[in-house]
């Protein structure tokens, strides 16, 4: 059994969710406020986060980079439906997806299903191949990427997005395309979803982010891995 911790301070919201979510199947922690859930997350072994970005102590944005400080865990957020600033910002903060509010209970299901799918089929097919690119060495044997013989701090989503790109160097990968392979859907996300996490991976492989060389943009498609 899958175990979430679901940070909310909206106790009616919290409530239902969990409801919904244990009819799933899940085991579910709740927390109503940031500090509380930066505390049971410690305290608890969590396979998954969902998290409100409106709290009334902690921002979400600062319990979400608090815990990516220390755990690659999947992370969601929970973002008013018309605030697409918050959405960008969380999700650059290290979220792995979003979802808006009103939230609909299968509609999350179906998002946290998608990334603990890939989560477990990461750690499942783990190649014994080690790919260089460039100055960026992929060992997939260990689960991990070295720049210059130095351990890079991905999250999974991004060193699965990575791994796709490895698998296809120099083809062009559609936004489409990286949504469905990488987060495990065709129509529960959008293209900014794609563009937020490129930017945190290129910040973390290329030399200068804003002039990539490896990962580059092909404009009105997608991107393109050139090896």
């Amino acid at each position: 059994m899958n175990t979430l911790l679901f940070i909310e301070d909206d106790d009616g919201i919290r409530l239902a969710l969990r409801l919904a979510l244990e009819d799933e199947g899940y085991s579910v922690h709740e927390a109503a406020n940031g500090a509380d859930g930066l505390a049971q997350f410690a305290e608890h072994d969590v396979d998954l986060v969902l998290l409100d970005l409106r709290l009334p102590d902690l921002s979400g944005f600062d319990v979400c980079r608090a815990i990516r400080a220390d755990s690659t865990v999947p992370i969601i957020i929970i973002t008013a439906q018309t605030d697409t600033h918050d959405m960008v910002a969380g999700l650059e903060a290290g979220a792995d997806d979003y979802v808006t509010k009103p939230v609909v209970p299968k509609e999350l299901a179906a998002r946290i299903r998608a990334l603990l799918r890939r989560v477990h089929l990461l750690e499942s097919t783990a190649s014994p191949r080690s790919v260089m690119l460039r100055d960026i060495e992929l060992r997939r044997e260990q689960g991990i990427v070295l720049k210059r013989g130095e351990e890079l701090s991905l999250t999974k989503t991004e060193y699965r997005l990575l791994c796709e790109f490895a698998d296809h160097a120099g083809a062009v990968l559609s936004r489409d395309q990286l949504l469905e392979r990488v987060w495990g859907y065709e129509y529960l996300g959008d293209s900014r979803l794609v563009d937020a996490h490129v930017r945190r991976l290129r910040l973390k492989v290329e030399d200068q982010p804003d002039d990539p060389q490896l990962i580059v943009t092909v404009r009105g498609i997608g991107y393109r891995l050139l090896a």
